[in-house]
């Protein structure tokens, strides 16, 4: 594989894209070797710079849930070892966070979750110095409602110990997000405090989501369960869901487009609290959103990287 083309891809994520998708490799390890005729081995008349554009659009396909997913089973193992341990832990947590009513929308005021995290495979390093407890307090006293904390450890750097940290330094409820596929993540979101987690729909089939969602309910946690189509959108609602996070990002492609959550609120029953995700940059992205029947955003690169003013314009809602 050409440098130049690894190069275009977070760390994380290079090595495992080039072996994920054989084809694509091929394909861009061929058309972008050097030729000195100017155009690509086999004297193919087109251009090499479609099929620079051709290979790195290979490479993008690549399903990124299903490698996060797939690099889950022995966090997941390790957990299940101590499940009884988590179990005895949640049983005897008494100090949940209303997470629901924090994020409802009242009096026409957009509700702000706040995410911290490290990186991502989209955008590679976001805080090279990360202090999620820091962090945290940052969107508190700037008038977040809730705080998102990223656990994913392989592709997002993130820990479980952030969660804890997180919330045993602030008083608004915070979010596990994650990518759960198991019960056993669950027990273990409640026994390090989490006061709700992420579900996402496309992780999971059906009836896996609904045995997910019926286990967060059991256990006295809320849960954020999140859709990008429609088809994903009526699986949700079919699961018993309460609230519902449009993913403005694709998750196999990490492409994003803010007429999602335009697109998908038409089809959101009565009564079901809406949170969009993903893609608001600035104070202008917030307005847009705000004038939709949404309760709340969850945003986390923009205010991690934006400077005081721009955090405080984001989360006053200005």
């Amino acid at each position: 594989m050409p440098a130049q083309l690894i190069g275009a891809f977070p760390p994380s994520i290079r090595a495992r894209d080039v072996r994920a998708n054989s084809a694509a490799a091929f394909c861009a390890g061929f058309f972008l070797a050097p030729s000195p005729f100017g155009t690509i081995r086999g004297k193919c008349l087109l251009n090499a710079n479609r099929w620079r554009n051709a290979a790195i659009w290979l490479l993008m396909r690549v399903n990124r849930l299903q490698e996060i997913i797939a690099a889950k089973s022995g966090e997941i193992t390790a957990a299940k070892s101590r499940v009884k341990e988590f179990r005895a832990l949640t049983e005897r947590r008494t100090d949940f966070r209303d997470f629901p009513s924090a994020i409802q929308r009242r009096g026409g005021r957009l509700k702000i979750i706040a995410e911290a995290k490290k990186a991502s495979p989209s955008v590679g390093m976001i805080a090279n110095k990360y202090d999620p407890v820091a962090i945290a307090k940052r969107f508190e006293t700037n008038g977040a409602d809730a705080v998102s904390v990223l656990t994913e450890r392989n592709y997002f750097l993130g820990s479980i110990d952030d969660l804890r940290t997180v919330r045993e330094a602030i008083a608004l409820p915070v979010l596990r997000k994650d990518f759960l596929i198991d019960e056993v993540q669950i027990l273990e979101s409640a026994a390090n405090h989490a006061d709700a987690i992420l579900l996402i729909v496309a992780a999971v089939n059906p009836e896996r989501l609904r045995s997910l969602h019926d286990c967060a309910t059991a256990n006295k946690l809320s849960a954020l369960v999140e859709v990008h189509t429609p088809d994903e959108l009526q699986i949700a609602v079919d699961a018993g869901a309460a609230i519902i996070g449009i993913n403005n990002r694709d998750l196999a492609t990490f492409k994003i487009d803010l007429t999602t959550t335009e697109k998908l609120l038409p089809h959101i029953p009565a009564g079901i609290t809406v949170v969009s995700e993903s893609g608001i940059r600035n104070s202008k992205d917030v307005a847009r959103m705000s004038a939709l029947p949404i309760d709340a955003l969850l945003i986390g690169e923009a205010l991690i990287r934006t400077d005081a003013l721009g955090l405080s314009k984001i989360l006053a809602r200005t």
